[in-house]
């Protein structure tokens, strides 16, 4: 679980604690302990990613009308969120984490997963669920709050009219790194290609075929979601000529040293960057100008749901302008709520990185599935760039 004072930023206390980087998509062995000590005092997309799961926090039993079991991604429930539930709904909430979707559909669809009532899919996880039939189709009259939703979140290309998922917290993928150490500010991917020879393994790039190759798509003035084989292989190309300034692949783990001055750039997801820049204020993060992924993470009520009732009782109290904004402050993410939004202190309201302009949003786009001969592809040359 996050930290109990949110004012100790994610990066540090999981790198005192654990060695490891506390982040929104990282399962943290630290974490899963604070989980299942929550539970016992009754009290956040990665398509590439293949880290093993530790063993399940908590042991799940037979459904129980008082008990709420929740899969979650790390940095999206705190103790006071849990602990406040319980006390209006008399529900006790146990909380499992997941690294990675492919953990949690893994785990799902192997039938180990009919414990859980609530889940936290990313946007095209959602999708992929539904082709599975995991999810049960939401009764909107159960739900409170819908409007407050901003537009773009009304009628998500992902679900259409939100009918088996509800937007949760959103951001952006971008580049952070330090002016100072490059001795310049950064606009997007141009500076990484102008500068091959001086960036010689210098820049980490997320773990993860979509996100990197989107980025490039978009940078050559294409879809990130790109379909076209010729597109995809100029995607390629123009990695290969950003091999040399690549150190590694990392959705994780690049914080310290980019901090330190090893790494010069590192792509990240915003929630990363910004749980970084608390502690290192002298980085920076930026959307590239040629556009974003804009990611969903969103809450969802499995088909297998034990307690719907209490699923229900969740998403609404979450989806309640005040104590959705409460949640979003203490743990510095983006919500899509805008009446929570409204509620947010000034400094988070005008937090570029948490918040960008319309423009940037308007540009950007969502991770969406592609037909089995085009993931082939990308993972084909994926393969091809990893291993070089």
């Amino acid at each position: 679980m996050p930290p109990q004072n949110p004012r100790i930023s994610r990066w540090r206390q999981g790198r005192a604690s654990t060695g490891a980087v506390f982040t929104r998509r990282r399962f943290i062995q630290a974490s899963a302990a604070a989980a299942s000590g929550v539970a016992l005092s009754n009290c956040a997309r990665n398509l590439s990613n293949n880290q093993t799961q530790a063993p399940p926090t908590s042991s799940p039993t037979a459904a129980d009308p008082n008990t709420l079991y929740v899969y979650t991604w790390a940095n999206y429930t705190d103790d006071e969120l849990i602990q406040t539930f319980q006390d209006q709904t008399g529900v006790r909430v146990v909380v499992d984490l997941y690294d990675s979707n492919e953990t949690m559909l893994a785990k799902l669809e192997a039938g180990g997963g009919s414990q859980y009532s609530v889940v936290y899919p990313s946007d095209y996880a959602v999708t992929q669920m539904l082709e599975s039939n995991l999810l049960a189709e939401l009764d909107q009259s159960q739900l409170q709050g819908l409007n407050n939703l901003r537009e773009p979140w009304q009628n998500p290309s992902y679900d259409p009219g939100n009918a088996h998922s509800i937007p949760t917290t959103w951001g952006t993928t971008g580049l952070a790194y330090n002016p100072e150490t490059l001795g310049t500010d950064i606009q997007g991917w141009d500076y990484l290609f102008d500068n091959v020879d001086s960036l010689s393994r210098q820049v980490t790039l997320l773990n993860d075929v979509r996100e990197v190759f989107g980025a490039i798509l978009m940078h050559l003035g294409y879809s990130l979601n790109s379909t076209n084989p010729a597109e995809i292989e100029e995607a390629y190309q123009a990695l290969v000529q950003l091999r040399p300034t690549i150190a590694s692949f990392l959705t994780n783990g690049w914080e310290d040293q980019l901090a330190s001055g090893d790494f010069s750039i590192s792509m990240a997801y915003s929630t990363d960057a910004i749980a970084l820049i608390d502690d290192a204020p002298e980085l920076t993060y930026i959307v590239p100008e040629s556009g974003s992924s804009i990611w969903t993470d969103t809450m969802a009520i499995l088909k297998t749901a034990p307690n719907p009732d209490a699923a229900y009782a969740w998403i609404n109290y979450i989806l309640t302008p005040e104590n959705s904004a409460k949640l979003a402050e203490r743990l510095k993410f983006a919500t899509p709520n805008k009446a929570a939004f409204e509620l947010l202190p000034a400094d988070q309201q005008q937090n570029k990185n948490l918040y960008p302009p319309e423009a940037v949003v308007a540009k950007g786009e969502g991770v969406t599935n592609v037909a089995p001969e085009i993931a082939a592809l990308y993972d084909r040359y994926w393969t091809q760039l990893t291993s070089s």
